[in-house]
């Protein structure tokens, strides 16, 4: 009948506006994520090109031949997937994927954990060979963004 097809499509309409709120509600509430180091390293910019190949694997040091040690976030935290989003284009499954592989191949070892953007400012604060990623919010003098 034509108001049962009226309503269905209501219904869907309804649906598609409530995942599209969401979605925008959920984008809205996640800070802009900013890559850092330690505000005691000597690195004070890095370029795009730069932080992946240090957060995928490529490259070991800073360019000025420090220790680059990268820290990442929980697999499942929103900082992580957005800042592998913007530096690399890959998503969580991507990047899971990508470290399956070279895992496998023993070509290297993904980044060291930590559960939340407090601890990861926490352990980048005290290693000036560290280098993550923190929501913009929780940005102080400790820390020094480089990007």
């Amino acid at each position: 009948m034509v108001t049962q097809d009226i309503i269905a499509r209501i219904a869907r309409m309804r649906v598609l506006a409530i995942g599209l709120a969401l979605l925008l509600a959920s984008h809205a509430a996640i800070a802009d994520v900013v890559a850092v180091v330690s505000a005691k390293s000597g690195i004070t910019t890095l370029t795009k090109t730069q932080m992946a190949d240090i957060f995928l694997g490529k490259a070991s040091r800073f360019p000025d031949g420090t220790q680059a040690v990268p820290v990442d976030q929980v697999e499942d935290a929103p900082a992580r997937a957005e800042f592998y989003l913007k530096l690399a284009g890959r998503s969580a499954p991507q990047m899971k994927a990508y470290w399956a592989k070279i895992i496998f191949t023993g070509r290297g070892q993904p980044p060291q954990e930590v559960r939340s953007s407090a601890e990861l400012k926490k352990r980048i604060a005290q290693d000036p060979a560290a280098i993550g990623y923190i929501d913009e919010s929780l940005l102080d003098d400790s820390v020094r963004v480089v990007r």
